[in-house]
This record gives structure tokens, sequence and C-alpha cells, in this order.
């Protein structure tokens, strides 16, 4: 029998026959989604790279 930690309480969560896996139960599942709804979840920023997909602005007097 497959076991891993619930992502959001760290109950060991039996892998076979569980309707909310990976988590442990409805409410553990309903926690991680509302935590994905309010943007909890986020990437670190690094704000010295290129803002954009590699585009830069023009300098002053370019055409």
């Amino acid at each position: 029998m497959l076991v891993r930690p619930c992502p959001i309480c760290r109950k060991p969560v039996s892998w076979e026959l569980n309707p909310c896996r990976p988590f442990c139960s409805e409410r553990c599942k309903v926690m991680d989604l509302g935590a994905w709804a309010t943007e909890s979840y986020r990437l670190p920023e690094k704000p010295d790279e290129e803002n954009g997909e590699g585009w830069t602005e023009p300098a002053e007097g370019d055409s």
C-alpha cells in the first residue's frame, strides 16, 4: 500500500481508493483550492530580469 503525506496537514494518506488524493480529506483539498484562488502560491520574482518576453523599450530618438 502506497502512503504519502498530505500536502496541507502532512498526515499520512493511503493512495489507493482515496477520492481526495493527494489530500487526506475534502477539507485539505478545499484549503489548497482556496490558497490557489487567493494567489497565496507564488513564484519568487526577480526584479533584475527584463520585463516581458525579451522585449525592450526603444531608447528615445530610436525609430
